[in-house]
């Protein structure tokens, strides 16, 4: 019996330390927390987009990884460009804003 419970023990503890590393980050992916809060960074953002009324929201694409804030699209003056990166890096959470945006 207690071998059995040794090598229960042992497996839990390999699958265990098997799921915790498949969560960690490395430079190029995200751990799952990392995924989350980019994933409230980008809501925050495009609601931040969305609540100004100069900026046309539905032509800015916007991604994050790790904090950085990714902005592309399409726009109608360099203003707009400059607006909307002004608006997102006030945006609790974003580290960085890099800007790729394109005047039409």
């Amino acid at each position: 019996m207690t071998q059995l419970n040794n090598r229960f023990s042992s497996f839990f503890l390999i699958a265990l330390m098997a799921f915790l590393l498949g969560c960690a980050s490395t430079s190029k992916q995200e751990g799952t927390g990392e995924y989350f809060d980019d994933t409230v960074v980008t809501t925050k953002v495009k609601a931040a987009i969305l609540n100004e009324p100069s900026l046309k929201s539905a032509e800015i694409n916007v991604e994050t990884f790790k904090g950085v804030v990714q902005l592309s699209g399409f726009v109608n003056s360099q203003v707009d460009i400059n607006k909307a990166v002004e608006v997102v890096s006030r945006v609790n959470g974003v580290k960085s804003v890099k800007n790729d945006m394109r005047v039409k």
